[in-house]
């Protein structure tokens, strides 16, 4: 079964950087587009970015991350990363990785959820 642990995330100044990665393990993500989701206290997942399988690996993101935040894969590897620039205490959250979902599938999800990495920006 496939397994994803995500990695990198800690606490950060506001205006900080981080980068995100996350390794499947398992199998491989072959065909798939990933994407990355975050959850803060209180509030519901929310996807955050998402990349597609093919060489043009083309990204989408959700409005309030557009041009600080970029998603990237090494497919060779089965590697999602997530570069994480200007943050702001609104985006501490648990930051996850997995396939990109509708959000009817969260809570039963093809591929379990990991474990996450916190996000922590401080002001």
């Amino acid at each position: 079964q496939v397994q994803l642990m995500e990695s990198g995330g800690g606490l950060v100044q506001e205006g900080g950087s981080l980068r995100l990665s996350c390794a499947a393990s398992g199998s491989a993500f072959s065909g798939d587009s990933m994407a990355w989701y975050r959850q803060a206290p209180g509030k519901q997942r929310e996807l955050v970015a998402s990349i597609t399988w093919g060489w043009r690996h083309i990204t989408n993101y959700t409005d309030s991350v557009k041009g600080r935040f970029t998603i990237s894969r090494d497919n060779a590897k089965n590697t999602v990363f997530l570069q994480m620039n200007s943050l702001k205490p609104e985006d501490t959250a648990v930051y996850y990785c997995n396939l990109h979902m509708n959000p009817a599938r969260y809570t039963s999800p093809y591929v379990p959820w990991g474990q996450g990495t916190q996000v922590t920006v401080s002001s």
